[in-house]
């Protein structure tokens, strides 16, 4: 096996590992959202990031801009914002400066469901995150997304 055989093995074992531990958070985020709220991970994520756009220039994001947010193609992002428009959550109307354009935006209900949700996700993350911290082979990626959320954190205050 030569040097470079070696890492990348190490990094495969990394990324299986990495992908472990998303598999392992997004399941139990699922459960609780759904148990809780009746809301899937991308539902809460979609309106997380559509709860955070503004009004004014730049404030309304694209539907591309969406996609890449929630990881989602852009088709099935449509069919998510479609789901959530069905449920009251959501709402579509044209940009006022260019009739081409469709603008997305939370609804009072869907405030007020993500406004539920969010102590629910942030509980069942630290849940997963502290079980997983407890796995040998997790308690590295688990240590390092406490680094950066940590220097994320910094960076928003300064």
């Amino acid at each position: 096996m030569t040097a470079t055989d070696a890492s990348l093995t190490g990094l495969a074992q990394g990324w299986c590992a990495l992908s472990l531990l998303h598999g392992r958070i997004e399941a139990h985020l699922e459960r609780a959202l759904q148990a809780g709220h009746g809301l899937s991970v991308r539902e809460f994520s979609l309106l997380d990031v559509l709860s955070r756009q503004h009004d004014g220039p730049g404030g309304h994001l694209q539907m591309k801009q969406v996609a890449d947010a929630v990881v989602l193609s852009q088709s099935a992002t449509t069919r998510l914002v479609t789901r959530l428009e069905e449920r009251g959550l959501l709402s579509r109307y044209l940009c006022p400066t260019d009739r081409r354009g469709i603008y997305t935006e939370v609804s009072e209900a869907g405030a007020a469901l993500l406004a539920e949700a969010r102590p629910t996700n942030g509980a069942a993350l630290h849940e997963a995150l502290t079980e997983a911290a407890t796995r040998p082979e997790l308690a590295p990626l688990v240590e390092a997304l406490g680094a950066v959320g940590a220097a994320a954190a910094g960076a928003a205050r300064g």
